[in-house]
């Protein structure tokens, strides 16, 4: 009887947390609810005066050890995932310096495709995990562990071969497969845990990437030089376990699985399917690729870009690492920032900065050490930020409901994911194009001097700079149709609600 009446209780409190589609034998009550409760069934319950949208049995949202404490596993969970395939220029650098790589067929445009690879299909993963975690909530964990798994293997089985094309598949493929497994369905635990917080939470999760881009980059390098990539791989799989296995048990929802199941790979509730027929949200996707399509280019090119200005290896990995310092205090920002102003604004201004920031600081500037710095330390703020405003687009479309938060949130990394997969072929493909008739635009154009970032390497970089800057000059564009439909909209609810009064 005991474990009914929980069972009860705790229905009576989802219910009127997640209210179901309305229909035209909806009663509606306003709180609090006074709900009558049979004396027999309850006889362990002293006093039950009402149920009302205040007392829950659940954890608290916004605070409290299970909220805090998942935050900080989420955090270091993003910090593995992402920040060795985010930090693997420092690796790109090292095989590209050796012969055993890059004697191998077609080494030179293999080897820049393993990171890109890696965080593309994280990325792309969430349509097709996000279904059946959805519908079969209770597998969220399994896939966790799974993930982890995987992510092990990978790395270590990566440290046994020297051979480009399994570096591809291991370090690449079945590293990012284990990651999504792992990263998706944590990152679905979010919306359960924070809701009035929860861009601040989206912001602090995003800085785990930073984070791991900041640590990475300084340590990879000493390690490399020291035991070469097979050793180090080995070192980072068995580091990756320890790190990970025990934060796995703090990684866990906040409401029961057996009530958040969705009947069908769709989650439910009317206003599911009201997304789809969103104009603003796919205005959205589209800004979100033209962004993802410029915004990994630096990360992956910037130390071989450090190694052409004749800068060591542990320079051109501060450069990288301070780029990811950036992007730890522009997601920081960004998040906390999206819970009190309009998402769009904050893209908005995030994209077209990081247009003149690739221009000016990129390829003007960065002729020298200071050029590259500042441009690092730029870029990272004002591009790093993006990810933290996707919680502003999300919250109101979702309307608290977790399982459409996860879809939505996995249709942005999807859209971000295409433009990652495709911007390092483009840049490797531009790379090796023809630059003497751009590089001497240029240079004309900055009064003949040869002292710019776009001359560095020969001029091998110029097109990739300027690929760069216009992915993120026309994100900006679209992001400024996106704020008109979204300010007129708001506009016309204004107006509405004032003829209603």
């Amino acid at each position: 009887m005991s474990s009914t009446s929980e069972s009860n209780l705790e229905t009576i409190e989802l219910a009127l947390q997640i209210p179901l589609p309305a229909s035209s034998s909806t009663l509606y009550l306003n709180p609090p609810v006074s709900v009558a409760l049979p004396s027999d069934s309850f006889s362990h319950v002293n006093n039950v005066p009402s149920i009302n949208r205040n007392q829950s049995f659940l954890p608290p949202v916004d605070k409290g050890f299970g909220a805090w404490s998942f935050l900080t596993a989420a955090f270091f969970v993003q910090a593995i995932v992402w920040g060795f395939p985010t930090s693997f220029g420092v690796f790109l650098d090292a095989y590209l310096n050796d012969t055993t790589y890059t004697s191998q067929p077609r080494a030179s445009s293999l080897l820049p495709m393993i990171g890109p690879i890696s965080t593309g299909i994280i990325y792309c993963s969430g349509p097709f995990i996000t279904p059946v975690i959805t519908r079969y909530p209770y597998h969220k964990r399994n896939s966790m562990y799974v993930g982890t798994i995987l992510c092990w293997v990978s790395l270590f089985a990566a440290s046994y071969t020297t051979k480009v094309i399994q570096l591809v598949a291991l370090q690449g493929a079945l590293y990012a497969i284990g990651g999504s497994l792992l990263y998706i369905p944590c990152m679905s635990y979010l919306s359960e845990w924070f809701n009035h917080k929860r861009g601040f939470a989206n912001g602090a999760v995003f800085a785990g990437t930073a984070v791991g881009g900041i640590l990475l980059p300084l340590i990879l390098p000493s390690l490399l030089s020291s035991y070469g990539p097979p050793k180090t791989l080995r070192i980072l799989s068995i580091a990756t376990a320890l790190i990970i296995v025990p934060l796995l048990p703090l990684i866990k929802g906040r409401l029961p699985e057996s009530r958040i199941r969705a009947m069908g790979p769709t989650p439910r509730g009317r206003g599911n399917s009201e997304w789809t027929r969103s104009m603003s949200f796919w205005v959205l996707v589209v800004a979100n690729t033209f962004q993802g399509f410029g915004y990994f280019v630096p990360i992956v090119w910037l130390p071989t870009f450090a190694s052409d200005l004749n800068l060591s290896n542990s320079i051109a990995s501060i450069a990288l690492a301070l780029l990811n310092c950036g992007s730890l205090i522009g997601r920081l920002a960004t998040g906390y920032l999206s819970d009190k102003f309009n998402p769009w604004l904050l893209g908005l201004s995030a994209l077209a900065s990081t247009s003149a920031v690739t221009f000016i600081l990129w390829g003007v500037l960065s002729y020298n050490l200071a050029g590259l710095l500042s441009f690092s330390l730029a870029y990272g703020i004002v591009a790093g930020g993006w990810s933290s405003t996707w919680n502003g687009f999300i919250k109101p479309l979702s309307a608290n409901d977790p399982n459409l938060s996860t879809t939505l949130f996995g249709v942005l990394l999807f859209s971000r994911g295409i433009g990652n997969i495709f911007s390092t072929p483009i840049s490797s493909a531009l790379t090796n194009l023809d630059s003497n008739s751009t590089t001497s635009f240029f240079t004309h154009t900055f009064n003949h001097s040869e002292r710019l970032g776009f001359d560095v390497g020969g001029g091998k970089f110029e097109k990739i700079i300027v690929c760069v800057g216009m992915c993120f000059a026309g994100a900006a564009l679209i992001a400024l149709v996106g704020w008109g439909m979204d300010t007129a909209r708001r506009h016309r609810l204004f107006e509405r609600q004032v003829g209603q009064e």
